[in-house]
């Protein structure tokens, strides 16, 4: 959770301010990911991969969890 001021900041930014906030942080992980001999970058992205479709898997079954109880 943010804490007061810095949601409080994020309020007073301009929605360009913000974007660049949102595009940062979409590019921060990833910025190393290509960097090296291709084994590596390849193992690098089957890793991304595995983790996403891990998180996918867990949010698809959360919601078919809370789709049974309705």
């Amino acid at each position: 959770m943010l804490s007061k001021e810095a949601l409080e900041r994020y309020r007073k930014m301009t929605p360009g301010e913000r974007l660049k906030v949102a595009i940062n942080l979409m590019e921060s992980p990833l910025g190393d990911a290509g960097i090296g001999d291709d084994r590596l970058v390849k193992k690098r992205y089957e890793l991304l991969k595995r983790e996403n479709d891990l998180r996918n898997i867990n949010m698809l079954t959360a919601l078919a969890k809370t789709l049974k109880h309705q």
